[in-house]
């Protein structure tokens, strides 16, 4: 699974892509959104071949809310790290939630351009997603 990877890459599966979203399903009931009542799950396949998930957590002070792909990325670095390397974003409907700007970021960290992203118009790479990324080398490049 390295760099060359595009959005039809035979590594993941069908069989892999019904996973991810049934866990990303298991995440949406658990999510805690009181508030928009828009809940989210995601989960995705790590390079090592373990999966991670994450779900929306909301606050009464609406600002603090976290994202369920910003939980899964915690999840990633609790359990030992990892590239990212295909995403589901279900919300309540069961269908494809798009990551909003914020998460896409943090998917960057973890995932970079190859990340694949199943949406609702086929699987996408978070390249795609977020073209001219701010990344971890855009630090080192610029630092003093």
């Amino acid at each position: 699974m390295g760099s060359d990877r595009t959005p039809t890459d035979p590594a993941v599966t069908e069989a892999l892509w019904s996973q991810l979203a049934e866990r990303a399903a298991e995440m949406v009931g658990v999510a805690y959104a009181p508030y928009s009542r828009v809940h989210v799950g995601a989960a995705a396949l790590v390079d090592d071949g373990r999966i991670v998930t994450g779900c929306n957590v909301e606050n009464a002070s609406t600002g603090l809310g976290i994202c369920a792909e910003v939980n899964l990325t915690g999840a990633l670095v609790s359990s030992g790290g990892g590239r990212l390397v295909a995403l589901s974003v279900l919300a309540g409907d069961q269908q494809p939630i798009m990551p909003c700007g914020r998460c896409r970021q943090f998917l960057y960290e973890f995932g970079g351009d190859e990340l694949l992203v199943a949406t609702s118009e086929g699987v996408l790479t978070l390249g795609q997603l977020l073209p001219h990324a701010f990344g971890p080398g855009d630090v080192s490049a610029r630092a003093d």
